[in-house]
């Protein structure tokens, strides 16, 4: 009892730190989540020694679960703050990005990875799918926030929004393809991938989100129109659905991540108005309740003597995926990109990719069902060096867009 009491107490009180210096905080060159992460630390064996998750069960699987519901929230918010229509028109960028971009992007980190700490080809493979993904709950406070309002186009904020939010559930079927590749022969692994990844895991998972979405999308408007549709219960439904699709999606077997996109997109389809900014904005504040958490349990299970244990290898890795992971992809791939194809916001959109909760998902997953630890420690020293390198330089670099736009701008006229 005890620790639950000392955790509501050290979360609740970041929290309400965080909401109370929301405005410093999102123009200094710290960011929540490495906040939240520092929290875990000091609470942590390795800190003041106030708590200790091993004693909760175990801690990857418990992680691996906060994470999966954090990442819900977060693409639901995504999915309600993009314009209703803007997947629909937009979907050629989007297409580049997922098709071409982010398979290119999990080759570069397996190799990356295979030669900073001579990971068998497989495992590299599943290492580097893990990391692949845009992580949608650090894209969200880089993208959002005055700082970017302020400085960045909304068409760089939109895509970089829509990919995080697509490719998140997209790199499922690439984690759970090495991971079957560990676990069968190579013709039962790929035609397991292939039957029931593909087809039913992805694309059911398509299509069931984006019914649910639509139906309660359509009940919404039919609701509010017969006056059965009080504030309270209107400003919950979001989150509601959000939950709702991720329990029906893992109970039915498929990616209940993507689910939850495909709901949000097919959800905004039928809302519009009032309705569509109070669900945003209730969505929005939702998430920050459940995005530090998740940062501090990892706070709390960081496996230190795992990083110590990849050496040099490990730090090279961490920075080698920071610097050439995305950057060289998207400024290929630029002309593309028409909401990033200027020089200036090619190299913002390849820089900002950051590594997350996404990444700690799937590593939890792949440990699990590989039985192996090696995805946890490396996918994890990367997801701190993107948290520190990622939240350090989001308002800086966004502040200097900004102001060299201006300048342009200003030297014109």
């Amino acid at each position: 009892m005890k620790d639950i009491n000392l955790t509501l107490a050290a979360v609740g009180g970041l929290i309400l730190i965080v909401g109370l210096l929301s405005r410093p905080i999102d123009r200094s060159w710290l960011s929540s989540p490495l906040l939240a992460f520092l929290l875990g630390v000091m609470l942590s064996p390795y800190g003041f020694a106030l708590l200790d998750p091993a004693q909760w069960g175990d801690p990857l699987h418990l992680l691996e679960e906060t994470a999966r519901l954090t990442l819900g929230i977060s693409l639901m918010g995504i999915a309600l703050r993009l314009p209703a229509r803007y997947p629909l028109q937009h979907w050629r960028p989007l297409a580049v990005l997922l098709v071409i971009g982010m398979p290119a992007m999990c080759l570069i980190s397996s190799l990356f990875s295979a030669w900073t700490l001579g990971l068998p080809l497989v495992m590299a493979l599943l290492v580097g799918a893990s990391i692949c993904p845009t992580d949608p709950v650090i894209a969200s406070s880089i993208v959002t926030g005055g700082v970017a309002k302020d400085n960045l186009p909304a068409g760089f904020r939109h895509l970089l929004s829509a990919e995080s939010g697509a490719n998140d559930g997209l790199a499922y079927p690439l984690v759970l393809l090495p991971v079957l590749l560990m676990a069968h022969p190579p013709a039962t692994a790929w035609l397991e991938w292939i039957v029931k990844t593909w087809l039913w895991e992805v694309l059911g998972s398509v299509l069931i989100g984006a019914l649910i979405g639509w139906i309660s999308g359509r009940a919404l408007e039919w609701a509010d129109r017969k006056g059965w549709l009080d504030q309270p219960s209107f400003l919950a439904l979001s989150l509601a659905l959000t939950i709702l699709v991720l329990g029906v999606g893992k109970l039915l077997g498929t990616d209940s991540v993507l689910a939850v996109f495909a709901a949000g997109i097919a959800f905004d389809q039928e809302v519009g108005g009032q309705e569509r900014g109070e669900a945003d904005n209730v969505q929005e504040a939702v998430n920050l309740f459940f995005t530090l958490p998740v940062f501090v349990l990892f706070g709390l299970i960081a496996p230190w003597e795992k990083w110590q244990a990849l050496g040099w290898g490990g730090v090279l890795l961490a920075l080698l995926i920071l610097l050439l992971r995305r950057l060289p992809v998207v400024l290929a791939l630029r002309r593309w990109l028409p909401p990033v194809s200027s020089r200036g916001l090619s190299w913002m959109m390849g820089w900002f990719g950051p590594i997350g909760v996404s990444a700690l998902f799937y590593a939890t997953l792949a440990s699990g069902r590989t039985g192996s630890d090696t995805p946890w420690a490396v996918v994890s020293l990367v997801v701190l060096a993107s948290i520190i390198a990622h939240g350090v330089t989001a308002a800086p670099f966004a502040k200097r867009y900004g102001a060299k736009r201006d300048g342009a701008r200003h030297s014109r006229e």
